[in-house]
């Protein structure tokens, strides 16, 4: 199926945010997760993230070796894309340093790290800033601790999400350590009690594949009874997806975390100009129907930004439209 698309005043007269509608649990991490969310909040009546926590670059990888926290990075985007209301704080959490010992932190990862302290835990700390974000939904971290991804490929063992990453090459299996670690128990919660369960988009390996590797996250999907949706990269990665079409990435999903197909596959149908060797993630519907997962595709690239990422009000629209 194929979605016509329509102006930002059509989308915006379909949208309307804070309507009666399903209980939405979105899964993953990073930048793909938030635009997920931002998209739910259109149409959803309740919407809930569950993020990754295995993430070792940037900010979040300065902070978790000394703090007794998961990598706040992804779950601090998460809430701000559950923002609404624009506000100080608001500001004060998207606001990143530049200089001294603190360049390169967000403000926000740090009152996130503080407020784990002040409340005696890190979901008491995220449920206090949601109270000050007056964020329209939860974001629930996928495990309580902090986690290493390992990947066994051609070359041996990989370890750690930014390693991972980068490898150009198939992965054979994929896992989470500490061996003891489990699924935060809101998490699970929240996906038993979803009407609808979203996949991506994002880093298929190292972010919505790790945080389905967590026990207890895809075998609380396989239990659920809620629609499966899966939304589709718009190009590959240079690194973990290099040179992987739609159904390889929808083969690794299924491979590496054994969750039930998805009944429903989002892809985007808008060219994209892209330099390679990266390039469009495209779908054969014949091959797709042997998964038994229905694909529409829509025009679902955001304009404004200089590289590829989802506009969440035409993804909004194509989900909506999904839901059964």
């Amino acid at each position: 199926m194929t979605f016509e698309a329509a102006t930002p005043e059509v989308l915006l007269e379909k949208l309307q945010v804070g309507t009666a509608g399903p209980h939405v649990v979105a899964i993953g991490g990073g930048h793909g997760l938030s635009r997920t969310l931002r998209a739910a909040l259109y149409y959803a009546g309740r919407v809930d993230a569950v993020v990754s926590v295995a993430d070792d670059g940037g900010s979040s990888g300065r902070l978790v070796p000394d703090l007794d926290i998961p990598p706040p990075g992804d779950i601090r985007k998460c809430l701000l894309a559950l923002t609404q209301v624009e506000s100080i704080w608001k500001e004060i959490f998207e606001y990143r340093f530049e200089e001294a010992d603190v360049a390169g932190h967000s403000l926000g990862n740090l009152i996130l790290a503080a407020l784990a302290e002040i409340e005696g835990g890190f979901e008491p700390a995220l449920v206090r800033a949601e109270l000050l974000l007056k964020a329209s939904g939860s974001v629930i971290p996928a495990c309580q601790q902090p986690l290493m991804l390992v990947a066994e490929t051609e070359v041996g063992l990989l370890k750690g999400q930014v390693t991972i990453q980068q490898h150009r090459g198939r992965i054979d299996e994929i896992w989470v350590q500490p061996p003891s670690a489990a699924a935060t128990p809101r998490a699970v919660l929240a996906i038993e009690a979803a009407d609808q369960i979203i996949l991506g988009p994002g880093s298929l390996m190292t972010s919505t594949i790790a945080a389905m590797r967590v026990p207890g996250i895809t075998e609380a999907i396989n239990l659920s009874h809620a629609q499966l949706i899966y939304v589709a990269n718009l190009i590959t990665q240079d690194g973990e997806t290099l040179g992987m079409d739609g159904a390889d990435h929808l083969d690794a999903l299924l491979r590496l975390t054994g969750v039930r197909p998805p009944s429903a596959i989002i892809a985007n149908e808008h060219v994209i100009d892209i330099t390679p060797p990266l390039q469009p993630v495209a779908f054969d519907a014949e091959i797709l129907a042997t998964y038994g997962a229905d694909l529409t595709t829509a025009d679902l690239v955001d304009g404004s930004e200089e590289w590829p990422s989802h506009d969440p009000q035409k993804l909004g629209v194509v989900l909506s439209a999904t839901t059964r």
